[in-house]
């Protein structure tokens, strides 16, 4: 009798159906020279806060070093949200113009490789937010342009500032975080023209588009600032419940 209970009490245990985390897949840097302990070697990177937002707003992180673009599609399908972090700037033949003499360093691998991945998920429709350098390249991919130098939004190199962004009434962005917030942030560039299809939702208090969105039911997000480096999840939490 003790044995049939036991079983019993089993059998229920599996049949309880178990709350699955989204795998959230983050873009990383591509590094050819990174020192650590006695070793100096290429590396992908990935900042620490990156993973650890994904996994405080209840998701599984799983970085994607750079591969070759016609893999992006295999890469998405297993995945169920997508992040594209920050880095270098895009390089501007991506969007059809002259280098500006302040423009960094080109990093074409990764250029290539995040735009695929853009484009594999938005045709197979997954949840994505692009970051900083994602921000941008998501309204590149969209056929839209940016600004290769503005003032005032970044301070001393390797030091992330604060500014305060503005939502736009009536946008996904808006409905997230519903009121102005200071956010960190480090950046030279900006949105130009906007890509096809694309709105902006939140603006710096100079007017800089600071988020931009894709309107409808599918999580499609930009944010120029850097969540990863602050408290507010919220942005983060959006995405791995959409994901979900």
């Amino acid at each position: 009798m003790v044995w049939v209970r036991l079983r019993r009490r089993r059998a229920q245990e599996v049949s309880v159906p178990r709350v699955s985390r989204p795998l959230i897949g983050i873009s990383t840097y591509l590094e050819q020279d990174v020192r650590w302990g006695a070793w100096r070697l290429p590396a992908a990177l990935l900042p620490d806060g990156y993973p650890r937002l994904v996994q405080r707003a209840g998701g599984l992180a799983a970085m994607l070093p750079p591969d070759v673009p016609a893999a992006a599609a295999q890469v998405v399908a297993r995945l169920d949200g997508l992040v594209i972090a920050g880095g270098p700037d895009v390089e501007p033949v991506r969007y059809e113009a002259v280098p500006d003499p302040r423009t960094g360093p080109p990093a074409p691998e990764r250029d290539a490789w995040e735009l695929a991945l853009i484009d594999a998920a938005l045709a197979a429709g997954i949840a994505l937010l692009g970051i900083c350098r994602g921000h941008q390249l998501l309204n590149v991919a969209l056929g839209g342009t940016l600004v290769q130098h503005l003032d005032g939004h970044a301070g001393t190199p390797g030091v992330f500032g604060e500014h305060t962004v503005k939502p736009v009434s009536g946008t996904r962005y808006a409905a997230i975080e519903p009121e102005a917030v200071s956010v960190p942030a480090f950046h030279h560039q900006a949105v130009d023209r906007l890509g096809r299809g694309l709105v902006v939702s939140a603006h710096a208090e100079d007017g800089t588009p600071e988020a931009v969105e894709l309107p409808g039911e599918r999580f499609v997000l930009g944010v120029q600032w850097h969540p990863e480096m602050g408290e507010d999840e919220r942005v983060m939490r959006a995405l791995v419940t959409a994901a979900a």
